[in-house]
């Protein structure tokens, strides 16, 4: 063989080596091992059937919230909300995008009592999900 020959031949050894190592790794990729997927990955994939309080568990609110809506050393309380939002419509504006509300009194407070917080923005999350959550929070 000539060297060009030689070359070549190695060079197409690496691409199928390469091709191979490729489809292995993309099969165990596509088959993800459901046990180490959190709650809150799954419930992402089927929230139609969850109530406002379930969502709101499977969003993480209780991080900050706690599971009794009285709040913790990472977010306000949440019992009573319902004197602060004049309708469900304007909470779930909040919960969109929590940013568009932090000129107000009440959220500079916030910022002061919670520094370093933040309040993600659920712009990524279903509305009808965002709904249920405020039903949810109007009522407590």
């Amino acid at each position: 063989m000539t060297k060009p020959q030689i070359w070549i031949t190695a060079l197409l050894l690496l691409f199928i080596i390469l091709l191979l190592l490729g489809r292995v790794t993309s099969k165990e990729e596509s088959h993800p091992d459901f046990s180490s997927m959190n709650n809150q990955n799954l419930s992402e994939q089927n929230t139609g059937e969850l109530t406002g309080e379930k969502l709101f568990q499977s969003f993480g609110c209780v991080t900050c919230h706690g599971n009794d809506l009285t709040g913790s050393k990472s977010g306000p309380s949440l019992k009573g909300i319902k004197q602060y939002w004049s309708s469900r419509d304007n909470l779930i504006n909040y919960l969109r995008n929590p940013n568009s509300y932090m000129d107000s009194d009440r959220f500079k407070d916030y910022k002061e009592k919670y520094p370093g917080t933040i309040m993600p923005p659920y712009n990524n999350k279903d509305v009808k999900d965002l709904g249920k959550i405020a039903d949810f929070l109007l009522t407590q």
